[in-house]
């Protein structure tokens, strides 16, 4: 008894330490956030631009990062806004003289890339110095690099030069092993989505659209290299084909890079150039730091505004998630927005490989009605196909980057037979009664039959039929031609402009301009705002305090395991049929 009474008390004593902890730890919480300091740049300031890790279009701020322990992880969520902000800013800032980049691996997308890097080179306007040091450059984060004016690549490091490349898996093998059958429902030559289902390699078809697309964005690449490092682009190809630049020694010989040194080395000149002593030390500056100081440009009009709705992820009905477009919370958003008379113009900001047909459609819908009673541009950020140009198309004009992945207008059903994988591995079978021939259809648990496949089909020609020509109302075009350039077909920026898909090549900024002339706003006279907002920081707390995320898990669970269990996740979230990109594609 004596025993249990000193449980119980250890424990009673445990509850109050606790609480009285959580109190002052939750209290300095608020007060940490309630600090409206200001940050004050220092003279002779470098901003360091630190791309190695993930962009997003809107970022996540987490302040308690330094604190360790549970708050610790990502420090933030970078998000591209961010980082376009800070460069403006710094552009015109007479207390920064220049950037430091690191740039060895950014995870983003080539669209994103493509509007830091067209960021980077207005800064150069400024004459004020870009540098980048790395262990080293993979081709992504050599694209970055490529715009400095001092590039320094570790003497042990390297540079990776050999051409772009597109891997797909599939799972056919899985399938017949498993005695799992998909059905597959579809229209479009190209709708190449459920091959990973039922074929073993990529069809002609998937192997033609996919080769032409990566040879447009590989040609934007070479070009753009070409011009920022004067090296011409046969050259560059010619590099390519022979792996000839397979150490730092040929990066250098063929002026990839201007120095073979080390991080201190080029700090060293750093300090020259700042004309700092040696033994100070360079003051270094982060974007979001950065942003919470005095901004360099002027906002126009309060009255005024262009609203950016980002809608970023797979599309799915509902809410969504952090990672989807929930057509139930976009639809919420966008009617604000609409209603909100001090927003003069719309942006809607897509970066998506589409999803949910019927969530599509309903999300194309508000855009209409929006676009009715105010201009709506689009914005195509790395991806914005088939549901995601769904989405664009309802818009009244599509601006796109040249390196954007687009079009795959096309849509198709997937249905799993699971019986004999069922019966034959697991030993369950099925059986069941209904009130008609086909109150279980459509059903995975039994063989469907031709008439009822029929009627699937017929359903998925209709969504076709609906894709193609609210496409070819949005694009101005017949039908016919419409139908020429969708069958599920995927292309760049620069072929759907010439196709007619999209009306300007540029980035969110060349949107936001067209936006505010359409609403008859004069430049300098407006401000923008971005919805929805970044999340607040309690938010991103609470989060860390609860654990990590369900995909955060996975990965570390699971490591190289993670993205079939995360594919599998997706073919769980497939119903209904789909206007989704045709194969999962990541170019590298």
């Amino acid at each position: 008894m004596l025993q249990f009474f000193k449980y119980v008390l250890a424990t009673f004593v445990g509850i109050i330490v606790f609480i009285f902890l959580s109190f002052f730890i939750l209290a300095g919480i608020g007060s940490m956030l309630s600090s409206d300091d200001k940050v004050v740049v220092e003279d002779k300031s470098v901003l360091r631009l630190d791309l190695n890790q993930p962009i997003q279009e809107v970022g996540v701020d987490n302040p308690l990062a330094d604190l360790g322990g549970p708050f610790s992880g990502n420090e933030s969520v970078v998000g591209l806004k961010d980082i376009m902000e800070a460069l403006k800013n710094a552009q015109v800032d007479d207390k920064i003289k220049g950037i430091y980049l690191k740039t060895e691996g950014p995870e983003a997308g080539w669209a994103t890339l493509e509007e830091i890097r067209n960021q980077l080179l207005e800064f150069k306007k400024s004459k004020k110095f870009i540098v980048t040091y790395g262990e080293t450059y993979s081709e992504k984060g050599y694209y970055i690099a490529s715009v400095a004016d001092k590039i320094y690549l570790n003497p042990a490091g390297g540079l990776e030069w050999n051409g772009l490349s597109a891997e797909y898996s599939f799972f056919k093998g899985t399938f017949d092993k498993l005695e799992i059958k998909p059905l597959v429902f579809r229209v479009g030559e190209f709708k190449s989505a459920i091959e990973m289902f039922s074929r073993q390699d990529m069809s002609e078809a998937s192997k033609k659209q996919s080769i032409e697309l990566i040879q447009a964005i590989n040609n934007n690449f070479l070009k753009n290299i070409s011009a920022s490092r004067n090296i011409s682009t046969e050259e560059l190809k010619g590099l390519a084909d022979s792996l000839a630049v397979e150490d730092p020694k040929s990066a250098l010989k063929y002026k990839f890079v201007t120095n073979l040194g080390y991080q201190d080395e080029l700090e060293s000149v750093l300090k020259r150039d700042l004309k700092i002593e040696e033994k100070k030390n360079i003051s270094y500056i982060g974007v979001d730091k950065y942003l919470k100081g005095d901004s360099k440009i002027k906002e126009g009009d309060f009255n005024n505004r262009v609203g950016v709705l980002v809608a970023e992820g797979e599309i799915t009905s509902g809410e969504g998630g952090d990672e989807s477009i929930g057509s139930e919370k976009f639809v919420k958003e966008l009617k604000e927005i609409r209603e909100n008379d001090k927003i003069k113009a719309i942006v809607i900001r897509i970066n998506s490989p589409g999803g949910s047909a019927l969530a599509s459609d309903v999300m194309w819908r508000e855009i209409q009605l929006t676009a009715k009673k105010k201009p709506v541009i689009a914005s195509m950020s790395d991806v914005a196909a088939s549901g995601g140009y769904y989405m664009a198309m309802g818009c009244d004009k599509i601006v796109a980057q040249p390196n954007t992945i687009t079009g795959s207008i096309g849509i198709f059903g997937l249905i799993f037979n699971v019986t004999d994988f069922m019966n034959n591995k697991l030993g369950i079978t099925f059986d069941g009664v209904g009130t008609s021939p086909h109150a279980d259809w459509p059903t995975a648990t039994r063989e469907m039959t031709d008439f009822e496949k029929s009627r699937i089909q017929k359903s998925v020609n209709e969504g076709y039929e609906t894709f193609t020509k609210k496409a070819a109302a949005g694009r101005k075009m017949p039908v016919e031609k419409l139908k020429s350039l969708a069958q599920g077909r995927v292309w760049s920026g620069v072929e759907a402009k010439e196709n007619g898909l999209v009306d300007v090549l540029g980035g969110v900024d060349d949107a936001i301009k067209i936006a505010a002339k359409a609403a008859k706003l004069k430049e300098g006279d407006y401000r923008v705002r971005y919805y929805p907002e970044k999340k607040r920081p309690l938010d991103e707390i609470l989060t860390k305090i609860m654990g990590d995320t369900e995909e955060q898990v996975t990965t570390k669970t699971l490591g190289d395991l993670a993205p079939y269990v995360k594919m599998y996740k997706k073919l769980m979230n497939m119903g209904g049929t789909q206007t989704r990109m045709p194969f999962e594609l990541i170019i590298r």
